[in-house]
């Protein structure tokens, strides 16, 4: 994404140019980065231009979580559609809860501001839901884990007792691991040790269902 001023955009686009600005603000240094007087002036347009579309900085930030979110659950969909053809139905269930392990790792070792920017803006659980927040498959990062967990419990890997809650439990492990590495004591660890100790928490959360 250019990282220039955006000095025309058609009419009707303003407030997706301000959320596009905020995305190369987060993409630069998290969320803290996103000031809606930068993200005016990268989009081309005066200061009070952008109260059309958000009433301060917060309403703007949280606009960028959401796109940010979407873009996680793009690159989880991506290594969804990854996933070999020719598997078993219980290889392919695996596959795909892996998928979105992988998913996720990778766009917070790759995208470290947005992937800040996704998670670390306030929210709650019902927004996570929310459609701004989907990928282009129309559906969210912990849709698309609910998903892969339903998967594993209809090919009579997962016992349905098991299942409720699931969510929580795999999320908040590698949501762990992935803010361990980005700001904890594992920020600098060798790149290939951290994706080598994602691949095995990834295994860990599937055998530990």
């Amino acid at each position: 994404m250019s990282m220039a001023p955006r000095a025309n955009y058609r009419h009707g686009d303003l407030r997706q140019a301000l959320i596009d600005a905020g995305l190369d603000m987060a993409r630069e240094g998290g969320p803290d980065a996103v000031v809606l007087r930068e993200a005016t002036r990268r989009a081309g347009v005066s200061p009070n231009a952008a109260y059309r579309h958000f009433a301060d900085r917060t309403e703007l930030v949280e606009a960028v979580s959401d796109a940010a979110q979407s873009l996680v659950a793009g690159a989880i969909e991506a290594e969804w559609d990854a996933v070999p053809s020719g598997l078993s139905d219980v290889e392919a269930a695996h596959a795909h809860l892996a998928a979105v392990g992988r998913g996720y790792l990778g766009f917070a070792r790759d995208h470290p501001g947005l992937f800040r920017a996704a998670f670390t803006v306030p929210s709650d659980l019902e927004t996570a839901l929310d459609p701004a927040k989907a990928g282009p498959g129309g559906r969210t990062s912990f849709q698309l884990l609910a998903m892969a967990l339903d998967e594993l419990v209809a090919v009579g890997a997962l016992p349905p007792e098991r299942r409720a809650g699931a969510e929580f439990s795999a999320w908040s492990a590698v949501h762990g691991l992935a803010m361990l590495v980005l700001e904890g004591p594992l920020r600098n660890l060798d790149p290939e040790v951290a994706r080598a100790a994602g691949t095995r928490l990834i295994e860990m959360v599937d055998r530990g269902l």
